[in-house]
């Protein structure tokens, strides 16, 4: 089948786009991985890498907190290196891992869609920077307060927002109409990515019993599984615009 035309705030049609439901979604996103897996795997390494740089302040702080417990010179460096590499692994993850987040949910919504996924996809979050970064906060401050009223809320609200990322990168929206827009388009869904993320337990589970290396393949999977219902919604949300609208 031939492929077809890649397009941001409309999306295309064929005999093959998957329905908005949870087996739909985790069969196209299965069918997908597999044809994309290679181009897939090398955005995964490159984001790796860019996150080890994260991983590397935290440990400095983590070393920083050990020292703390000397009391004598020790826990003032350590008290440093703490402070100082909690902070920096937190500015990094919002400024630079946030919109490279998005720009790889974004070349698993392409692969979602059946369009050509590229090595370039991955930093288009930093198009609309800003925004990539303000949702991210927007995002993580509401799911949180969401957890100070108990789990179930938290959970129910990042379900809800489930879908900023997408709307941040494929729509170019900005950070508050994409988290309005997100909390809408999921009416009636929000159950449907709760129970994707469900699934996702037992899913990543059996990838480790595969001696690691099944995780890899795992976590692909969920992602192209959320990308996928996200697609099928989208063109749902059209044909019903079309039709009624």
């Amino acid at each position: 089948m031939s492929e077809t035309p890649e397009r941001n705030s409309t999306v295309y049609r064929d005999e093959t786009y998957p329905e908005a439901r949870v087996t739909s979604a985790f069969a196209n996103g299965w069918k997908q991985l597999w044809k994309n897996f290679l181009i897939l795997i090398l955005i995964g390494i490159v984001a790796l890498v860019f996150s080890g740089f994260a991983g590397f302040f935290k440990t400095v702080g983590q070393i920083g907190g050990a020292l703390v417990e000397h009391g004598d010179f020790l826990s003032v460096l350590g008290f440093s290196m703490a402070a100082g590499g909690y902070f920096v692994s937190s500015i990094y993850g919002l400024l630079v891992m946030a919109p490279l987040n998005y720009g790889v949910s974004f070349a698993n919504l392409k692969a979602a869609r059946n369009n050509r996924v590229d090595l370039t996809d991955m930093f288009k979050g930093f198009e609309n920077y800003i925004n990539a970064v303000l949702a991210t906060l927007l995002v993580t401050v509401l799911a949180g307060i969401g957890f100070i009223f108990f789990v179930i809320p938290g959970i129910y609200i990042g379900c809800k927002l489930a879908f900023t990322p997408f709307l941040v990168v494929d729509r170019k929206m900005n950070a508050v109409d994409a988290v309005r827009e997100s909390w809408d388009m999921t009416h009636g869904y929000a159950f449907k990515i709760f129970l994707i993320g469900l699934l996702a337990i037992p899913i990543t589970i059996a990838g480790v019993c595969f001696f690691i290396v099944g995780l890899i393949p795992a976590l692909m999977w969920i992602k192209l599984t959320y990308a996928s219902l996200y697609h099928a919604i989208t063109i749902e949300d059209e044909t019903d615009a079309e039709m009624y609208g």
